[in-house]
């Protein structure tokens, strides 16, 4: 499926942009240490998936990116995960951490 143009914003200026990671799934951007993921759809289940999939980078930073109204969704369900992940909107003006 074509990633939308906001998709394509999220991720930024990654030099590595869908890296594999196993299991037939795939990252959406690594840039350096960090690793970064995009979640457009605002449902617990896609939020947990894309969290799962940055629970597989042991060694980098994570970021996950959803629209500005999903935040405090995806803190919670990051907090439950025990996950210490950085959680920004979209257009990355406003930033959270579980």
């Amino acid at each position: 499926m074509v990633e939308s143009r906001s998709h394509k914003r999220g991720k930024g200026s990654a030099s590595r942009t869908e890296v594999p990671i196993g299991g037939g799934k795939r990252l959406d951007a690594k840039r350096g240490h960090y690793a970064i993921e995009v979640e457009r759809g605002g449902t617990s289940l896609a939020i947990n998936k894309a969290l799962d999939r940055l629970k597989t980078q042991k060694s980098s930073s994570k970021i996950l990116r959803v629209p500005q109204n999903d935040i405090d969704k995806a803190v919670g369900l990051a907090k439950e995960k025990g996950m210490n992940v950085t959680i920004t909107n979209l257009s990355k003006t406003k930033r959270k951490s579980s």
